[in-house]
């Protein structure tokens, strides 16, 4: 009697494995058109990144410190980039950026459009609403699993899942920027005359922006977390440094590996934070 009967089990996996060979059959093309586009924009984002000197990278890091925070913050950073490349990880830290760069890129394309238009459109906003709240709460292992059947291994099912598991911050803060831009300036805007796309981009955009850029901010954020758990089908970089050092319990490379990710989350996150500060309205 303690045992659940096995008359009312239900296999989902099979309805769902069913309908990624459907998908993969009727849909091939598309996938691989995607794949393609995305390889590509990743190839260049590699390209450049290593065409780029290691001092001049240094130089930059420091000029974007210096003008977006202070003179202290811009030798801070430098002098934390400088340590990733004494560590011996710098070939790794520009494949990271590479990865993390075209997820987020990817997810702002498709985030900021969405996130417009759930602010425009009640129905749509409903019907999102427990999908993006299903993508947060979901274990960032699952996101693998798709990735994996669509794209097989390699670059592209790497970037493809981060992008997945980092996409709902921005399209949910977008859509909170849009709706909470006053109603009183939107009504001034129609009643001059201004069209619904000319009110978007004269008025709820750049009233939104900060809220936006704070979107953006946890996008990048959590697309840097996801670089261990994406070096398990194919990415390199810093997270395929540290997945080897637990595999080899070398517990030096993985501290360094580690503590490299952190610094380029420190200079990341303070770095949007300043543009996002920036883009705000004095109260």
């Amino acid at each position: 009697m303690n045992q659940f009967p096995e008359s009312l089990n239900i296999n989902v996996g099979q309805y769902v494995e069913g309908f990624i060979t459907w998908l993969m059959h009727n849909f091939g093309g598309f996938f691989h058109a995607v794949s393609s586009g995305i390889l590509w924009f990743l190839l260049q984002m590699q390209n450049l990144m290593f065409f780029i000197p290691w001092w001049l990278v240094l130089v930059i890091v420091f000029l974007i410190g210096w003008k977006l925070k202070d003179l202290a913050s811009g030798a801070i950073y430098t002098l934390l980039i400088l340590l990733v490349g004494a560590f011996g990880l710098w070939n790794s830290m520009l494949l990271t950026l590479s990865i993390v760069i075209t997820a987020v890129v990817i997810s702002m394309l498709l985030g900021i459009p969405l996130g417009i238009f759930m602010a425009y459109n009640n129905v749509f906003n409903t019907f999102m609403r427990p999908i993006l709240d299903g993508m947060q709460t979901m274990p960032s292992f699952v996101y693998l699993i798709p990735a994996l059947l669509l794209f097989g291994m390699g670059k592209v099912p790497a970037v493809f899942a981060t992008m997945i598991y980092a996409i709902p911050p921005v399209i949910r803060l977008t859509d909170l920027g849009i709706r909470n831009v006053p109603k009183e300036m939107v009504e001034a805007a129609h009643s001059f005359g201004s069209s619904n796309w000319q009110t978007l981009i004269k008025i709820q955009l750049p009233q939104a922006l900060p809220t936006i850029m704070t979107g953006i901010n946890q996008t990048i954020m959590m697309a840097l977390s996801m670089v261990v758990i994406a070096s398990m089908i194919g990415a390199k970089g810093l997270g395929l440094d540290v997945l080897g050092a637990i595999q080899h319990i070398d517990i030096g490379e993985g501290f360094e590996a580690g503590i490299s990710i952190v610094f380029l989350a420190i200079i990341i996150d303070r770095l949007s934070q300043s543009v996002a500060t920036r883009f705000k309205y004095p109260e």
